[in-house]
């Protein structure tokens, strides 16, 4: 089980990287928030891949970073909706 969980970790560290990589723009946000962003795109971007048929390893993780990009911009939009607000 805790391989499991730091495996969880890495990979979600290595996909919020290079979503971060991939997408322009500055993106000011922690390490931990980067795992999260990476964790989640991967959760979705398996599913998405799942739900495609996709069995490739390398389109699975194409997809888990595309994901991440999407989150990414979300977060933006929902960040910088919440300080036009405060």
């Amino acid at each position: 089980m805790f391989e499991g969980v730091i495996g969880y970790i890495i990979g979600g560290a290595v996909v919020g990287i290079l979503a971060r990589f991939f997408k322009p723009g500055a993106d000011p946000m922690g390490w931990i928030l980067t795992i999260l962003l990476g964790i989640a795109g991967a959760l979705l971007g398996s599913r998405l891949a799942g739900m495609l048929n996709l069995t490739n390893t390398i389109m699975v993780w194409a997809c888990a970073i595309v994901a991440a990009i999407v989150l990414l911009f979300i977060y933006e939009a929902v960040r910088k909706k919440s300080v036009r607000t405060a």
